[in-house]
């Protein structure tokens, strides 16, 4: 028995080299194109999307989050009454528990619809996962294991290079999605449709043709978002804002801190933001432009003193979903859908 084992293993690569060179496929490479469909010119959809923060952007409207670190099937009951049109759910350093996140998404469910009438808020996940190609391409299964918890998108941090970005898209796409250049083939696997599909309120067919990025995507119903928060993102952020998929992107001023600034300094109880230093400011600066220059939302916290200063800007997503902040940004921007 070990001799035939020794011979079948010594024989597989052999095997492998016989093969024709069309089916030895790289990782990520693109293969029977002629299978896949052209991507449409516009929505072939009427109605509202499942994602609330499509619908707030095809309007012309900012869109405001709030931000949880862990929380299973209460939580999403509790969550599901939010003013705030998006909820991150925070797995970077926060629990990397998919089981919970599961839970959480089938509490939004069964607690709603929301008060806009989609079925549930959106919901965004960060996960643990360092923006580098290598890092990114060794941990899509936390893409797609998020992705089939029924959440509507995906925030990479640290995102380095458009490699890492062109990853996570092409590990969030199924292998029959509409070609895309710059993209190769979609690679998330058959099963990850149905336990979303339910939380979307969808088939499994429905689900399969929407789950798919917008705005790349005129019917998809999935955001990406990049977080550029270190010296190696910022040297590469104008070409990582190109990566076909990306939605959204933010500068990360908490990180960047630490590389531009040092350690925090203790503050005051109560003491009034006395702003970032002209190192901050400058990454700020760079990674809107990139944003605005490409047609992405740029995403920026947002506090009652410069909400409108913010949206002035060209902030497309602010934090403090709850918050009177949100409440002003509303106001000022004359949303008429309910919240």
């Amino acid at each position: 028995m070990k001799r035939l084992f020794l011979l079948a293993a010594a024989a597989a690569p052999l095997a492998l080299m016989s093969m024709p060179a069309h089916t030895q496929q790289a990782p990520g490479q693109a293969f029977a194109v002629d299978a896949q469909p052209a991507m449409p010119t516009k929505t072939t959809r009427t109605g509202k999307h499942v994602n609330r923060i499509i619908d707030m952007w095809l309007k012309g409207q900012p869109v405001y989050y709030t931000q949880i670190s862990g929380g299973g099937y209460e939580e999403g009951k509790k969550q599901a009454a939010t003013k705030a049109d998006y909820i991150t759910y925070e797995m970077e350093h926060g629990p990397l528990d998919f089981k919970e996140l599961h839970e959480f998404m089938r509490g939004l469910m069964e607690a709603g619809p929301t008060r806009t009438g989609h079925r549930t808020p959106a919901v965004i996940v960060t996960l643990p996962i360092q923006g580098t190609p290598d890092a990114v391409r060794a941990n899509t299964w936390m893409i797609q294991q998020a992705l089939a918890a029924g959440v509507h998108g995906i925030l990479l941090c640290n995102a380095e290079s458009p490699e890492a970005a062109k990853t996570m898209i092409e590990a969030s796409r199924y292998p029959f999605a509409p070609v895309v250049q710059g993209l190769a083939q979609g690679f998330r696997g058959n099963g990850s449709q149905a336990w979303a599909a339910q939380v979307w309120g969808l088939t499994q067919n429905e689900y399969l043709r929407l789950a798919d990025p917008w705005p790349l995507n005129p019917d998809g119903e999935l955001i990406f978002g990049v977080k550029i928060e270190n010296p190696r993102a910022d040297a590469n952020v104008e070409s990582t804002v190109r990566t076909p998929g990306l939605a959204f992107a933010e500068w990360g001023p908490g990180d960047h801190g630490f590389f531009l600034v040092g350690a925090p300094k203790p503050r005051t109880p109560g003491a009034a933001f006395e702003g970032y230093p002209p190192s901050m400011l400058a990454v700020r600066a760079r990674v809107l432009a990139a944003t605005k220059a490409n047609g992405l939302r740029f995403l920026n916290s947002c506090s009652e003193r410069d909400v409108i200063d913010q949206i002035k800007d060209g902030v497309m997503i602010c934090t403090g979903g709850d918050s009177p902040a949100a409440d002003k940004g509303r106001a000022y921007t004359k949303r008429s859908d309910p919240f």
